[in-house]
């Protein structure tokens, strides 16, 4: 009878039944190897100690290895907080991002049943916090597990509600979460820790192009005057030292709010006599006054740059920064296209 061939079973199906034999084997092998010097010939010791040994040789000739880990399991509310713990994990995690389309206003975004699986059997979950993404936390008390992380990055760099929740764009945050992920996956995952140590490493440097960008803008535009639509920018203008105009305007659009009517004026004067150097437009909502804004910035030769509160496709975090940041620099030195 022709023997069935072991590559034909996939490693979950003999998970356990090869673990057992593996152990097995190597206990009988290492009474074998102790025997050597009482038999002359291995091959004529007792069955048991050849059984072992063929068992080591078929399981090496049949090209079956233990299974490696699986990759930690990670969800992420924002796509730039998945993207920066793939970039801190590599291989050894897979990550579910929520959000993720840039054409999408966030505030608007509604919970699916997978991604309430997703969640469920993560082994670790990262979000925003300050009331920016309070669905995840419906989700969390929804199914408690003891073995999850959770990460909300408000709490790491200690902001609350009633904060501005755009910080991923104040500059100092990013480091500090970068070391709080690492954090996270070394206790999760030991045996990778030298690799998590070098990415975090890693990671920092890729930061410094970003650093560099902002101290260059601080220098040359530090209490030029500008104004936003929203606040979503508002963390990095501050980095840069930009006078930010009409937050109370901001404020109100970002809860969903009608601005007051001295507000709205305030805004429209700041922006027909070019009293401010750029508009900062958040591309993503689709509301009515904000694009009223927008058109009335156009028609008074202001330039715009377009922010988004979800990073692009196909970009890392550290590069979104920095498009937004050069496009800002062409807007202020009077170069936007």
């Amino acid at each position: 009878m022709q023997r069935p061939a072991l590559r034909g079973i996939t490693i979950n199906t003999l998970n356990l039944r090869l673990e057992f034999w593996l152990r097995r084997a190597w206990h009988r092998w290492c009474l074998f190897l102790a025997l050597r010097e009482t038999c002359a010939d291995p091959w004529r010791c007792p069955v048991d100690m050849r059984a072992a040994a063929v068992i080591l040789i078929a399981l090496g000739l049949a090209g079956v290895t233990v299974a490696r880990a699986e990759p930690l399991r990670v969800v992420a509310a924002e796509n730039f907080y998945g993207d920066i713990v793939e970039q801190l994990g590599g291989t050894n995690v897979k990550v579910l991002s929520v959000l993720t389309n840039p054409d999408q206003d966030p505030h608007l975004f509604a919970v699916s049943a997978s991604t309430a699986r997703a969640v469920a059997t993560a082994r670790l979950v990262i979000f925003n916090g300050a009331n920016y993404d309070s669905w995840m936390l419906r989700l969390l008390s929804a199914s408690p597990a003891a073995q999850r992380e959770v990460i909300e990055v408000a709490r790491v760099v200690q902001r609350t509600v009633g904060d501005n929740p755009h910080f991923w764009y104040d500059p100092t945050t990013i480091p500090i979460l970068a070391r709080a992920v690492s954090a996270v996956l070394r206790r999760l995952d030991p045996d990778h820790r030298a690799e998590y140590a070098a990415r975090l490493t890693t990671f920092k440097a890729s930061l410094r192009p970003l650093n560099d960008k902002i101290a260059a803008l601080r220098r040359r535009y530090s209490g030029v005057p500008v104004t936003a639509t929203e606040s979503i920018f508002n963390d990095m203008a501050d980095a840069i030292g930009l006078t930010v105009r009409n937050q109370t305007f901001q404020l109100a659009v970002m809860n969903g709010v009608e601005p007051g009517a001295a507000e709205i004026a305030a805004f429209q004067q700041d922006l027909k006599p070019r009293a401010v150097k750029v508009l900062l437009y958040n591309q993503q909502p689709t509301d009515e006054l904000p694009a009223r804004m927008l058109t009335l910035a156009k028609r008074s030769d202001v330039p715009i740059v377009a922010v988004t509160e979800t990073e692009p496709p196909q970009v890392h975090f550290q590069d979104w920064m920095l498009e937004q940041l050069t496009l800002l620099g062409a807007a202020l030195a009077g170069n936007s296209p």
